[in-house]
């Protein structure tokens, strides 16, 4: 996997963590910046660990699907990408009127970075099929979350969560094209 393919997942996998945050930003009560740096440094580290697992999950399981692992990185990267279009498109429930926080609990944080990050799980086991080193790639997906969370906390009272649908849409776009690159690499080595 080359570099910049190695760019376009880490931001691929940043835009969840993206769109989750502009609704974190725009719940809170005039977020500061070192307030969206906490909450980016929180997504950035969960979403950088959980390629590592999923890639050592991989490992265990390459020995038996070598001859088909570029069909599988593709599978599931084409799934990841349809899952994250689809929930793009999903209509936003109305908010619940409430008073606006001025910060967000760790836990909520946590929980809201790991369930943005279930899909950099499987992108990990997807990466253990391909010639990708898995530190270089889970620390690009937690700089370019990191740096994207508190882009998304500082914008999300400017623009709202019509921006974060357009770009959870966008990041499925790029993790189906980038499934695509890998199948095509793979298959243009054979023959």
């Amino acid at each position: 996997m080359n570099p910049v393919s190695i760019l376009f997942l880490a931001l691929a996998m940043s835009t969840d963590a993206f769109a989750a945050a502009v609704g974190k930003g725009s719940s809170l009560h005039k977020p500061r910046l070192l307030e969206a740096l906490r909450i980016g440094l929180i997504f950035g580290v969960i979403e950088a660990i959980t390629p590592v697992v999923g890639w050592f999950i991989g490992q265990a399981a390459a020995q038996w699907v070598a001859s088909w692992d570029h069909w599988i990185a593709f599978g599931l990267l084409l799934a990841l990408g349809l899952h994250m279009i689809h929930n793009g498109l999903q209509l936003e429930q109305a908010a619940q009127e409430q008073d606006a926080p001025k910060q967000h609990g760790f836990w909520l944080l946590a929980v809201t970075g790991f369930a943005t990050s279930i899909d950099a799980l499987a992108v990990g086991v997807g990466l253990a099929f391909v010639n990708v080193n898995i530190w270089v790639a889970a620390t690009a997906i937690g700089l370019a979350t990191m740096t994207m969370v508190t882009l998304g906390v500082m914008l999300g009272r400017a623009i709202g969560t019509v921006m974060g649908q357009r770009a959870e849409i966008l990041g499925g776009i790029v993790l189906i094209i980038v499934g695509s690159s890998i199948l095509y690499e793979h298959l243009s080595a054979l023959g």
